[in-house]
């Protein structure tokens, strides 16, 4: 079957006066060819569950549906619930709207099945979702894969390796037990308005969980180490229960700085306080 006409996202955002608002963090995307390469990042997607975040007038969501997708798609703008109605009319079956704030939903609740999500998150919560859906002990997640767009300065540090500038606690928290890779940078004047940053995607995909590692245990971790990053070790740990004692264990000199620790390591730090 052919893909139902649809009137450029120009036209729709014009028809429907939307306008992108600061405070929810928008930006909107028009170029359907540059869509169209952000909705085949994840793969094949025909008939495949795929969760969407702040779809706006919805110009992914178009492109995610012309893939084959069936989208569940959370928007908190209800300016855009129109225009999204529209495409869940021209594709039928395959879109379902919820308004609300997606902070506030469990993606677990809404799929009985693997799903896929991408999304060009709003900048001012997509760090937030992002940790929310690495986190918890259950692994591998429900999720198959995430393409997400974030600011360039935040897509480097979830790809960050040890000893960069970039390098933190978002980097382990992505690598410890997923790999992510930056899959496509996009410039700022793709976007209207244009943010005052540049853009880009990475792609994640879940892998396997080192053993007898607390997901708890290493947030912390990682929070309290990198919460004072230019400190040695040995003070930036030495509030946290069980931390120094983890170091002198596993041999790690506790002058060093939390980012000149390897993934690797955190994880074994993480590993040896679960075993007090």
């Amino acid at each position: 079957m052919s893909d139902p006409y649809l009137p450029p996202l120009r036209e729709v955002i014009a028809r429907h006066g939307l306008q992108a608002t600061k405070a929810l963090g928008q930006n909107f995307l028009f170029d359907e060819q540059l869509l169209t390469r952000i909705a085949a990042i994840p793969g094949n997607l025909r008939d495949k569950a795929v969760l969407e975040i702040g779809p706006g007038p919805g110009g992914l969501t178009r492109a995610l549906l012309r893939a084959g997708a069936r989208v569940t798609a959370i928007e908190m703008d209800r300016r855009c619930l129109p225009a999204l109605a529209e495409l869940a009319e021209a594709f039928p079956g395959q879109l379902t709207v919820i308004e609300g704030d997606a902070l506030k939903f469990d993606p677990a609740l809404l799929f009985t099945e693997p799903y896929a999500i991408v999304a060009n998150l709003p900048y001012n919560v997509g760090t937030a979702l992002f940790t929310g859906w690495l986190a918890g002990e259950q692994w591998p997640p429900q999720w198959s894969s995430l393409t997400l767009m974030f600011q360039q300065e935040v897509a480097q540090r979830v790809v960050a390796e040890p000893g960069s500038s970039s390098y933190g606690r978002l980097a382990v928290l992505a690598q410890w037990r997923s790999t992510p890779k930056l899959a496509m940078k996009v410039h700022r004047s793709a976007f209207t308005p244009p943010p005052k940053v540049m853009s880009a995607i990475i792609h994640v995909v879940p892998g396997v969980a080192p053993a007898g590692v607390s997901m708890r245990k290493l947030e912390r971790l990682t929070e309290t180490a990198f919460g004072q990053r230019r400190k040695m070790l040995r003070q930036s740990l030495k509030g946290l229960p069980g931390a120094l004692d983890a170091l002198a264990a596993l041999g790690i000199d506790e002058q060093r700085r939390a980012e000149t620790l390897s993934v690797a390591e955190f994880v074994s730090v993480a590993r040896e306080m679960g075993r007090k």
